[in-house]
């Protein structure tokens, strides 16, 4: 039997996957039990659930998120936004990214080691995956040192098969939000070259997936990802994290020693963690707050008849034994933040209709002046957002009583999820021409109900140069 290879330790000072003489120290966290880990797995497979089901789930016609570029349709939840709306995907980047400034002022990093797709993915599918096939910690070290013998030939090559397989399956997936299941399932069905832009960006997102899982893996985390090294900026001394309890474990020694605190140097928080730290050595930016650590140390403290907590999820304020302060001005200022954009996504929500409206000056001349008249046109587009046809009307609406409209008098139809452009012409007779005014022109359903409206500018020449 190989000899049981030597434990890396953590250095503060350098990244800990990081090895002295500058090569990859592969990180190979031990498996943990306890509260934690099984609530965050129980978190982490219902994401995985839901990221599975939403192309299979039909609202309204449509899967529940149906991102149809090709027809530059967006369906949410019942919801369709058509290229026009846009401008919404603003408040929806933006408030996502505030909401996780806001969550890791009060919670730290918890996106991180509960809801990170790199941390659900990786630690629940493909390290399960790899400890199924090749063992625990302590076995795949072995393996790792053990040279190409016939056993890490068969086990490597199971686990990499197994870790393509689910980064094909993955990637197709995230395609079905594109092109939807059963448009996925036409295209496995025909060749590769019929659709050679979906295989193409399916094979390189499946080897973007596997080389990250499979080898970049927490790398991502520490090198790429830009949240660790903002949380400096994002959290202070009330935030909660993941620290250990200092004036409780030190001084470090053997739990028969009256005179140790209790962290018996055990090293298990160590062994269990992602990115291979010392949570024992402060706050560090590698840390992803995900429990690992908590679990592994109380399961020590139950067995030596100890309390619990000597890591735990707190505050600075709270590790050094003062209150914590949830309500303090940065709080106050993010709530009060959030809730302004919050308003405002959902009085621009309230102004979206079943149908779209978009005008703009039809191309050529700006104004037109002949056969008497001063003559503007528009080009019209009316989208109907709904999945069945409907009956549309436009009007035009100006406070300048001699202008005359031309384009509007009779209803049209069109499809579900289709759209019109219609020419809309507006006329002034040139001996009631007195300049510019406003205008605006509507889409009004077969009810009569206006929809939306558009603001126009009807524009001519200086009424005492007309020939």
């Amino acid at each position: 039997m190989s000899p049981k290879p030597s434990a890396h330790q953590p250095n503060r000072n350098s990244v800990t996957s990081i090895n002295e003489d500058g090569s990859r120290y592969i990180i190979h966290p031990a498996d943990v039990k306890g509260r934690y880990t099984m609530a965050i797995r129980v978190v982490a497979y219902f994401l995985i659930l839901i990221y599975a089901a939403l192309p299979w789930i039909p609202i309204g016609g449509y899967p529940a998120v149906f991102l149809d570029t090709s027809a530059m349709r967006f369906h949410f939840f019942g919801l369709t936004f058509a290229s026009q709306d846009l401008w919404l995907a603003f408040f929806l980047i933006t408030g996502l990214g505030f909401g996780l400034f806001y969550v890791t002022a009060l919670a730290g990093r918890i996106w991180c080691g509960w809801a990170c797709p790199q941390t659900v993915f990786l630690e629940h599918v493909y390290r399960r995956l790899e400890r199924w096939i090749e063992g625990d910690a302590v076995k795949r070290r072995r393996l790792d040192s053990a040279g190409w013998s016939p056993e890490r030939i068969l086990k490597r090559g199971l686990k990499h098969a197994a870790f393509i397989m689910v980064s094909l399956a993955v990637a197709h997936l995230f395609m079905a939000y594109f092109v939807s299941i059963p448009g996925l399932w036409e295209m496995m069905q025909e060749a590769p070259s019929r659709h050679w832009k979906v295989f193409l960006f399916v094979f390189l997102f499946a080897s973007v997936l596997y080389l990250n899982f499979g080898w970049f893996r927490e790398q991502l985390c520490i090198v790429i990802c830009p949240y660790g090294r903002l949380q400096s900026a994002l959290i202070d001394e009330h935030s909660m994290v993941i620290g250990y309890d200092e004036k409780r474990g030190e001084p470090r020694g053997k739990a028969s020693d009256p005179a140790a605190g209790d962290c018996i140097d055990c090293n298990r928080c160590v062994q269990v963690c992602p990115t291979g730290i010392d949570i024992r050595q402060g706050l560090q930016m590698e840390c992803i707050g995900c429990a690992a650590c908590i679990d592994a140390c109380d399961t020590v403290m139950t067995k030596l008849n100890r309390p619990k907590g000597l890591v735990r999820y707190d505050s600075m304020e709270g590790l050094s034994g003062r209150p914590t302060r949830i309500v303090r001005p940065r709080t106050i200022l993010y709530t009060f933040l959030l809730a302004l954009g919050l308003g405002v996504l959902l009085f621009s929500l309230s102004g979206l209709g079943d149908a779209t409206l978009t005008a703009w000056r039809a191309p050529g001349s700006s104004y037109f002046v002949d056969e008497g008249v001063v003559r503007n046109q528009f080009m019209v587009r009316v989208t109907n957002k709904n999945n069945e046809g409907g009956v549309y009307r436009l009007a035009v609406t100006t406070d300048f009583a001699a202008a005359q409209v031309r384009g509007i008098e009779d209803a049209f139809s069109i499809e579900g999820n289709a759209e019109v452009v219609k020419l809309v012409v507006i006329l002034v007779p040139k001996n009631e021409y007195i300049g510019g005014f406003s205008l605006s022109v509507s889409v009004q359903d077969e009810t009569g109900e206006g929809l939306m409206e558009r603001p126009l500018e009807f524009i001519g020449p200086d009424p005492d140069k007309l020939p």
